[in-house]
C-alpha cells in the first residue's frame, strides 16, 4: 500500500535507512543541492510541485517543501511478534500523534514489538510521520480482540502488566523477562474486563496533585521502568 508522508525529519530517516521504500518525490521548493542529488541517487522519479499542489498533497500539514509517496511498512504476523520478550500493546489509542510518539519511545527504549488494537482502521501515513519512520524499524501487528490476545500471551509465556492510575508503583519484584504493556487512551483507560485479565497493574508515581500525562508520556515512562 501506498500514501504520500510530508516533513524532512521523516523522509530524511527513510533516505538513510529505508530508500527502498520511496516511490516519489514532490518538491515545492530550493533544496540543498548535496540532498537533492541524495534523494535523486535513491529515487530517480523527483517531481516539482507549487504549493498549492504540495498542500493538497499533505492535506494542510507542515510539509516544509518536501513530500513523498511512499510504500508503507506491513504489519507482522502475530506469532512472528510473539517471539519478542518485550511487547507493547495499544488498546483504543486512536490518535495518530500519540501512536507514533509511542512508536518513537518503544524504539528508543529497547522494546521489541507493538501490538495495536484498532476500533477502527488508521491511517499508517500518519504514524509513519510522527514516528518520524521509526515505525520502519519497529515490528507491529494488528489483533483486534484484545482479550482473545491476552490470552495468546500468556499461553506464550508473556506477564501482562496493564497500565492504570490504581495501580502499583513497583516494578523491582517482577520478574520482567517476557512481558507484555498494556496502555489505554487517555480519556477511557483500560476496560474493566482487560484489567481483570492482567498479572500486574503499573502506574506512575504522580508528584503533585494532578492526574493526566498524555499517553505518550505515560507509555514512555513506564516503559523505562519495565526495561
Amino acid at each position: 500500500m501506498q500514501a504520500v508522508i510530508y516533513g524532512k525529519q521523516v523522509i530524511m530517516h527513510l533516505l538513510d535507512s529505508h530508500k527502498e521504500k520511496l516511490q516519489e518525490i514532490y518538491l515545492s521548493k530550493e533544496i540543498d543541492k548535496k540532498l537533492f542529488f541524495a534523494l535523486k541517487k535513491a529515487c530517480p522519479n523527483i517531481i516539482k510541485v507549487d504549493n498549492k499542489k504540495a498542500q493538497s498533497l499533505a492535506k494542510g500539514g507542515n510539509h516544509q517543501g518536501i513530500l513523498a509517496k511512499v510504500e508503507l511498512p506491513l504489519a507482522t504476523f502475530l506469532k512472528e511478534i510473539k517471539k519478542a520478550q518485550k511487547l507493547l500493546v495499544l488498546c483504543g489509542i486512536t490518535d495518530v500523534g500519540n501512536i507514533g510518539g509511542i512508536f518513537r519511545s518503544a524504539y528508543c527504549l529497547g522494546m521489541d514489538g507493538v501490538i495495536l488494537d484498532f476500533a477502527k482502521e488508521l491511517a499508517y501515513e500518519g504514524i509513519v510521520r510522527s514516528s518520524l519512520g521509526l515505525m520502519y524499524d519497529l515490528p507491529f501487528s494488528v489483533m483486534p480482540n484484545t482479550l482473545d490476545l491476552i490470552n495468546e500471551l500468556k499461553t506464550s509465556g508473556f506477564l501482562c502488566l496493564g497500565a492504570s492510575m490504581q495501580g502499583s508503583s513497583q516494578v523491582e519484584n517482577l520478574s520482567l523477562k517476557k512481558c507484555a504493556l498494556f496502555l489505554g487512551s487517555e480519556h477511557e483507560g483500560l476496560s474493566k474486563k482487560i484489567l481483570a485479565k492482567m498479572d500486574t497493574i503499573l502506574s506512575v508515581k504522580m508528584r503533585r496533585d494532578f492526574d493526566s500525562l498524555n499517553v505518550s508520556v505515560a507509555a514512555g515512562i513506564l516503559m523505562d521502568k519495565i526495561n
